[in-house]
């Protein structure tokens, strides 16, 4: 690896980590105007557009054909991407956003779980003490981080809460496996447009149904173009910076640093909403933190999108 390549490298991937600290507050701040529908289906939609021209360009060049076979790939991530999405907005309901970031993060365990069962040859990973250990902790440190928060504005401590945002995890872990497949065929900026445009047209009929589709023409301009902002910088631009950092430093490097995001969003969220984290909490986001870390070490390179939520 050139000095040149480690320096674009970890300069996208620390980007990605300031980025990254930042969705759920943006998604906390967005819940008081937009439900939790509209609220993803605007975000995607935007994101969409954002990328298009790129993706545009790409299909017209050297790129992969569209085709039926192209978007049936595709189809498999956005699935698990659009519950995740909407059931992450309903965790922040339940937690702040600070702590939802750390609690995010057992869905690196989750990924490596559930890629032992996609990919049989992986499997030997199992019996790494890394892995036994990591995931023990992880799950633990997930339930603790939740469950000892103090009274939170949004809602009290609930197994119905800690449900919803274990879906969300769970989801979002599904979503970074199936991802491999067309992010391997078609490159990371094909794989993202579609995936990208096939989420947003399985939310628009969801928000048609059970949301508000007419909100931002109900909110002022400042909550929209926070809406906007938060789409471009959180879904797009993270995205690609991302992926510039797995290409040049590795996916394993990648993905480790972005545990270092919490403490981003957990640091923006006592500035910006005055949300408290108990000592209690802080143990337990070690030992999530630490679990984690412990998985990455010897977890199977599944995907490209174990980091968060975007």
């Amino acid at each position: 690896m050139s000095q040149h390549q480690e320096t674009k490298g970890y300069a996208a991937v620390f980007a990605t980590i300031a980025i990254w600290s930042t969705p759920s507050l943006f998604q906390f701040y967005l819940n008081r105007y937009y439900e939790p529908f509209a609220q993803n289906f605007y975000r995607y939609s935007i994101a969409f557009l954002a990328i298009l021209p790129l993706v545009a360009y790409r299909f017209r060049g050297r790129g992969p054909r569209l085709n039926w076979d192209t978007i049936g790939i595709c189809l498999l991530p956005a699935l698990p991407n659009v519950v995740h999405q909407i059931t992450q907005v309903v965790s922040l309901h339940y937690m702040g956003p600070g702590v939802y970031s750390v609690f995010i993060r057992s869905s690196v365990i989750m990924t490596a779980l559930l890629a032992l069962l996609f990919f049989p040859e992986e499997r030997w990973i199992i019996r790494q003490w890394q892995f036994q250990v990591g995931t023990l902790l992880g799950l633990l440190g997930a339930v603790g981080v939740f469950w000892f928060q103090p009274r939170w504005s949004g809602g009290h401590v609930s197994l119905g809460g800690l449900a919803i945002a274990f879906t969300a995890s769970f989801c979002w872990a599904l979503y970074g496996v199936l991802v491999k497949k067309p992010s391997a065929r078609l490159g990371s900026i094909h794989s993202f447009g579609l995936i990208s445009f096939l989420t947003s047209i399985m939310l628009f009929p969801l928000t048609w149904a059970f949301g508000k589709i007419s909100t931002p023409w109900l909110v002022s301009a400042h909550v929209n173009s926070i809406l906007v902002v938060s789409a471009v910088l959180c879904i797009t631009l993270a995205h690609v910076l991302y992926y510039v950092a797995i290409r040049e430093i590795g996916v394993a490097l990648s993905q480790t640093l972005q545990l270092l995001s919490p403490l981003g969003a957990l640091a923006l969220s006592a500035w910006i909403f005055h949300e408290r984290f108990t000592a209690a909490q802080g143990w337990c986001a070690a030992i999530l933190l630490l679990g984690a870390f412990l998985a990455t070490r010897v977890k199977p390179q599944v995907a490209v999108a174990t980091a968060e939520n975007i």
